[in-house]
């Protein structure tokens, strides 16, 4: 289920990318908007980010196997990586073409060029409304770049939309000054993600709100002492977690491992962000207090 909702907003994110690039490259050079093509080459990066959300779903949602033992879902923060790349390779493209064309030609004012902004506006906000959804069912990275590409592109064909109006009066400048802030803006995104994505790769810990009412969740088991370990290894968008329990050094070791496995199936079923646990049982004197 999972990877049909990830999947989705792969699939519809590049049906509208397809078609707002299109138009966007006919206007942009019809009408020499430099604003106007910059951002129809954001949307070819959006159309290669929707495929990496394809690619990325499909693979990270692979079941375990005996290569795999923690699962696939580190593949969606490779597949999140490389659109990164892609998205900081493509700001350096249009920041050197904004340049490049300043003074060349001036921008010819078009009701097309401010229809094409509009639709764009509209269909972006309608993709990142159905993004937002997905990710906070899935809390998938890769829906969660689309979703954030989408917010965006937004605000990226406004200031275009907003380059388009100052055409009318023959002020040209706006257009280049849109095309680098639109090359700084997707730079810096992609930076954003790229940074994510290596935390993860990286196996950072998890996040320390989440780690301490998991920690808290733990100490108010009966029975259960103290927590004298807890590490956590990310596996997509889960964690592996270990922990070292204390209980009663009289308790039978039957009894003892009973209550790690009944801390497991509890940990599993109350938060979703953990996707196994091993749990080490030490023993400890009773009088002493609970402790981290």
């Amino acid at each position: 289920m999972r990877f049909l909702k990830v999947t989705g907003v792969g699939i519809i994110s590049t049906i509208g990318n397809l078609f707002l690039m299109g138009i966007k490259i006919f206007s942009g050079i019809l009408f020499h908007s430099q604003a106007m093509i910059a951002d129809a080459v954001n949307s070819m990066m959006d159309i290669f980010s929707s495929f990496m959300t394809l690619m990325g779903g499909h693979i990270g949602s692979m079941p375990r196997d005996g290569d795999h033992q923690f699962g696939h879902g580190k593949a969606e923060y490779l597949f999140s990586m490389f659109v990164s790349i892609s998205m900081i390779a493509s700001s350096i493209f249009i920041f050197i073409a904004a340049i490049r064309e300043y003074g060349v030609h001036e921008v010819q004012f078009s009701y097309l060029l401010l229809f094409t902004c509009v639709l764009t506006i509209l269909v972006k906000f309608g993709l990142y409304l159905y993004a937002r959804c997905v990710y906070q069912k899935t809390k998938s990275l890769l829906v969660f770049s689309s979703m954030i590409d989408h917010r965006n592109d937004m605000f990226i064909t406004f200031l275009t939309l907003l380059s388009v109006v100052f055409a009318y009066f023959h002020v040209s400048i706006l257009d280049t000054i849109v095309g680098v802030g639109i090359a700084l803006w997707i730079a810096f995104t992609g930076a954003q993600i790229f940074l994510t994505s290596y935390h993860v790769l990286m196996d950072k810990a998890m996040d320390e709100e989440e780690a301490e009412k998991i920690r808290k969740f733990v100490l108010q088991q009966p029975d259960i002492l103290g927590l004298t370990k807890f590490e956590s290894v990310p596996s997509g968008y889960q964690y592996y977690l270990v922990l070292s329990i204390l209980v009663d050094g009289e308790m039978k070791t039957f009894r003892s491992h009973a209550i790690a496995d009944e801390l497991e199936k509890a940990i599993l079923k109350n938060f979703s962000s953990v996707m196994a646990v091993t749990i080490h049982v030490n023993p400890m004197q009773k009088e002493k207090r609970k402790h981290r």
